[in-house]
């Protein structure tokens, strides 16, 4: 029964029809969750925004079950995929006490519904998997840029706190000067009020925009990159892994038919010698 409902499931899962059918209701519930926030659209048609989003929900949830029901005969391998679980609790938390009552919240929730979108295109799949993977790198260059913000920051005050005081009267606004300066926003306007001061202080520009703007951002780039191969490594794996399951699954299934049709001539070949013992008697 179980394997009957699991192959029933996985067809309808595996369909060309079924992704683009529930991308086009994640799209539908997106559009009922912005003409909700017109309070003249919503005042108008609220009762109906409303009874869309129930129905929505509604579908949701029949995904949610045949997405489950795929693995009726190992209902624990459901949960090892990230996107299941994430589905799992988006779905879920749409029936959680709390949350329903708590009109903000269950926005948010409904909001959620439709970043389920990024499961059901690849290349966005890819993409997130990347951002994910790119996390400790960026963590650490941003760690680096905080402390080249911090020792021009300093450098910067000692330099121009009495020339130009609104931009580096203190460690906190010459910090801030230099964040800026990051975007290079501006930056021909710094360099021409330094200079005012002396023409050694474009050294001090020069080299912040050498090592912070061109240096920084090409290794963030350069993590961001790596990221994105390595995110694509594992999702060709992942289908490499899929299709190996399916023609495993395809093998043993060939198996078992292998097997039923000997058994039947077998048993075919049994009864026709118990007849032939009975006509003998």
């Amino acid at each position: 029964m179980r394997s009957r409902v699991a192959a029933r499931c996985g067809r309808i899962v595996e369909s060309t029809w079924f992704d683009p059918l529930m991308l086009g209701i994640i799209a539908v519930n997106a559009v009922t969750l912005g003409l909700e926030t017109y309070a003249s659209i919503d005042a108008a048609i609220g009762e109906q925004l409303r009874l869309a989003n129930g129905v929505i929900l509604g579908l949701f949830v029949v995904e949610l079950l045949i997405r489950m029901g795929a693995y009726a005969e190992h209902p624990r391998d459901y949960f090892r995929s990230g996107w299941n679980v994430f589905d799992f609790v988006v779905i879920g938390a749409s029936f959680v006490p709390g949350i329903r009552e708590n009109a903000t919240l269950l926005r948010l929730v409904r909001l959620l519904r439709i970043v389920r979108a990024v499961r059901l295109l690849p290349d966005l799949r890819v993409l997130t998997v990347a951002v994910g993977r790119s996390i400790p790198g960026v963590a650490s260059l941003a760690v680096i840029t905080l402390l080249l913000v911090y020792v021009y920051g300093m450098v910067g005050w000692l330099i121009f706190h009495d020339h130009d005081p609104a931009n580096f009267d203190d460690i906190g606004q010459s910090m801030v000067t230099m964040f800026v300066l990051l975007t290079l926003e501006n930056l021909p306007a710094y360099i021409e009020r330094g200079q005012e001061l002396s023409n050694w202080t474009l050294m001090f520009f020069v080299s912040y925009v050498l090592l912070a703007s061109f240096l920084i951002f090409n290794l963030f780039i350069g993590i961001v990159i790596n990221s994105m191969e390595e995110a694509r490594a594992i999702e060709l794996h992942r289908a490499e892994r899929e299709l190996l399951d399916e023609d495993d699954e395809d093998h043993e299934h060939a198996h078992e038919v292998v097997l039923e049709e000997r058994l039947r001539t077998l048993r075919a070949a049994v009864d026709e010698l118990e007849r032939e013992v009975r006509a003998k008697e």
